[in-house]
């Protein structure tokens, strides 16, 4: 069960702990990796929800899924999470951690997908461009190649769109003949 506010929390006060401690990049690293584990094994996260699985037993798994991989804070608070009943909202505060973090040091995830891999120049001058337009700001750029969007670009970044594809191109043109309206109903 997702519960958001939950997972804001716990990763609000692993932040500040890590704050405190100096050691925000290794637990930040930790999360990233967790989150991975959970984007990539589907078994893992249903493990972390069983209600038959015990305590104990998940507690014994987790260490030996991250002994040497973790920091020794990250470990400390996946066992206090799974004493406290919440290893199921695992996957939750490792998105939400990492989502504070960002906040906190002003980087913006900027999504750019593509037909076709791009060359560096051109990569280059799209992240100028974002770069440019958030001055206060670091950039992330996560590249995905997506066939169907046939070219151009599509580029999301927050809760805005910027569409140039030629997929949507097409669509404008499509839409632009069904509702001519230079043409009339002829019936």
């Amino acid at each position: 069960m997702q519960n958001p506010r939950l997972a804001a929390r716990y990763a609000k006060s692993l932040l500040d702990l890590t704050l405190e401690q100096n050691n925000t990049e290794q637990v930040l690293h930790d999360m990233r990796m967790l989150h991975e584990i959970c984007a990539q094994s589907q078994e893992f996260v249903l493990l972390l929800r069983s209600p038959i699985v015990h305590a104990d037993k998940k507690a014994a798994i987790v260490q030996a899924v991250l002994q040497d991989k973790a920091n020794q804070l990250t470990l400390a608070f996946i066992n206090l999470l799974i004493r406290k009943g919440r290893e199921e909202n695992l996957p939750e505060i490792a998105t939400a951690f990492v989502k504070q973090y960002k906040e906190l040091k002003n980087i913006r995830t900027v999504h750019l997908t593509t037909a076709v891999p791009l060359r560096q120049d051109v990569r280059d001058k799209i992240f100028g461009k974002v770069a440019a337009s958030l001055p206060n700001n670091q950039v992330e750029m996560v590249e995905k190649v997506n066939p169907e969007i046939l070219g151009g670009f599509v580029l999301e970044m927050d809760d805005k769109l910027f569409d140039a594809s030629i997929r949507n191109d097409l669509n404008e043109v499509k839409m632009q003949f069904k509702n001519n309206i230079y043409v009339k109903n002829i019936r």
